[in-house]
């Protein structure tokens, strides 16, 4: 099974985050929220308080096998100052993982290095921070090898079933696509 790592920082948008969760876990994955600091409380981007599973110190970073970056300005901004962050971000890249981020958190993955000639799909006026990545803003998600990117809290759901997609297959995604009755007609 895919171990999945979804970081948590102060001022994260809480939508971009949980529903990444919230999907995931209905697919039965196996993620963990990580806070980058002690606590494992996080109030994000709107005032919501929510407890992670783990905190960065009680988490075994490499035993993940897909890395989650969620947006919001200032969460984006305390996660890019963590080192461990960043260095996770490297690790994975060179081991091949699945690195995923969304809205502002591709100038995380942009901090990290490792955007440099990659498609980005990013919250628009962050394409000037992406070090070299090639910006994609008439994509709601852009898959480029081993990075999945997204534009925004509108795009959290189309994000989250690329995720599902590209570990279990169109099939799993469509189906749970339909599970979440989104864009279903009929």
């Amino acid at each position: 099974m895919n171990r999945i790592l979804i970081f948590m920082a102060e001022g994260v948008e809480e939508v971009e985050a949980l529903t990444v969760v919230d999907l995931l876990r209905r697919q039965k994955c196996d993620i963990d929220m990580v806070t980058i600091n002690d606590s494992r409380l996080v109030t994000g981007s709107h005032n919501i308080i929510f407890s992670a599973d783990k905190s960065i110190t009680e988490a075994d970073l490499g035993s993940y096998d897909v890395l989650v970056i969620p947006g919001g300005l200032k969460g984006t901004q305390n996660l890019k100052q963590e080192p461990v962050v960043l260095n996770t971000i490297r690790d994975f890249d060179a081991a091949g993982k699945l690195i995923c981020a969304i809205c502002a958190g591709p100038t995380v993955l942009a901090a990290a290095g490792i955007t440099n000639g990659r498609n980005i799909s990013s919250y628009p006026g962050t394409e000037e921070d992406l070090n070299g990545g090639i910006p994609h803003p008439e994509k709601e998600v852009s898959v480029d090898g081993n990075i999945i990117t997204s534009r925004g809290l509108g795009t959290a759901i189309p994000f989250a079933l690329s995720i599902i997609e590209y570990l279990f297959g169109k099939e799993a995604a469509e189906e749970m696509q339909k599970k979440i009755v989104y864009n279903v007609t009929g």
